[in-house]
């Protein structure tokens, strides 16, 4: 037997259920991904919540904050429930969350790890449906010189042109370069290609006098580093 199934506004729930009176009380870091997505898109329709709502589009970016990030205003328009304005509020939000860890990479100006590295570049190109080929230049500090993007391409791969990354290098006067690009499928391992453009570049490099520190690979909020797996 079939049963209707009725759905209450936020406004008829309990105060400490309410998403920003829960806020208010508890704290933001008691909210779950959905309470906060609600806060974002503020109403839901005349037959779910907006909390409810919320839990269907995380549900679909297989329940995922960067996989959300990636989702630009039209395939958010594909919620019903979901408008223009509302796909906007989101995926500016997305972008606010971005910035603010670049912005913070900004304090870290000595590479001395991995982490270092992807936290300087990772969050720019975690999210993109492209690849992208970076270099960051160091000093023989290892402090940050210049991020300096080589190509740009499409979802299968970019064409890596040596000699211009290291006429970056020589005209900046780095002595290391850690290589930096993105699999916009979200796979961290390395291919076959990364392989053979990383040996390439660690040959030329100790021709012309200078060291291919690490070659990061970025796929979402991941990355693999072929330093920490001792391949460079």
């Amino acid at each position: 037997m079939a049963t209707n199934k009725t759905y209450l506004s936020i406004k008829s729930w309990s105060e400490e259920d309410r998403p920003r009176e829960k806020m208010m009380t508890k704290g933001v870091a008691s909210l779950t991904d959905s309470e906060l997505l609600a806060i974002l898109i503020g109403s839901g329709t005349r037959e779910i919540s907006a909390v409810e709502l919320s839990k269907q589009i995380l549900q679909e970016a297989n329940n995922n904050i960067a996989e959300l990030g990636k989702r630009n205003v039209k395939e958010l328009m594909k919620h019903r429930g979901i408008g223009e304005a509302k796909a906007i509020t989101i995926v500016s939000a997305m972008e606010l969350a971005r910035r603010r860890m670049l912005t913070s990479s900004n304090d870290v100006v000595v590479i001395s790890s991995s982490a270092d590295a992807y936290n300087i570049i990772g969050p720019q190109l975690m999210d993109l449906p492209h690849e992208e080929f970076w270099i960051l230049l160091l000093n023989k500090g290892m402090r940050l010189i210049k991020r300096v993007n080589i190509a740009s391409g499409g979802v299968g791969g970019v064409v890596v042109d040596k000699s211009i990354i290291f006429k970056h290098a020589i005209e900046h006067l780095a002595s290391s370069i850690i290589l930096v690009h993105n699999h916009p499928s979200g796979r961290i391992n390395p291919s076959s290609e990364d392989n053979r453009v990383t040996q390439e570049l660690c040959k030329g490099g100790k021709i012309l006098g200078i060291h291919i520190a690490d070659h990061i690979i970025v796929g979402g909020n991941k990355f693999y580093s072929y330093m920490d797996e001792g391949k460079i």
